[in-house]
């Protein structure tokens, strides 16, 4: 892919070819968190922008990270699904 950071390639192929095999299994419950490229600790916002499969952004915290996932395991939105966030 075009612009693609290089070191990042083998580690996003990867996760593309699990996301690949989740949306081909049958009886499995699965969801799929895709954060913004960057992930670094800072300030916790509890804001953040949510998406499906494009990137939102180039940053999350790792402190709202960290609330988007307690947020879908609090309530799940994303069932069966792949989702995007950023701030």
């Amino acid at each position: 892919m075009p612009g693609f950071p290089a070191e990042y390639y083998q580690e996003a192929d990867t996760f593309s070819t699990v996301l690949d095999l989740y949306r081909a299994s049958q009886g499995v419950q699965w969801t799929m968190l895709s954060p913004a490229p960057m992930i670094s600790p800072g300030e916790r916002t509890g804001q953040y922008r949510v998406g499906t499969d494009s990137p939102l952004g180039d940053a999350i915290s790792a402190e709202d990270f960290a609330v988007a996932i307690v947020d879908e395991l609090e309530k799940p939105a994303h069932a069966g699904k792949r989702f995007a966030v950023a701030n």
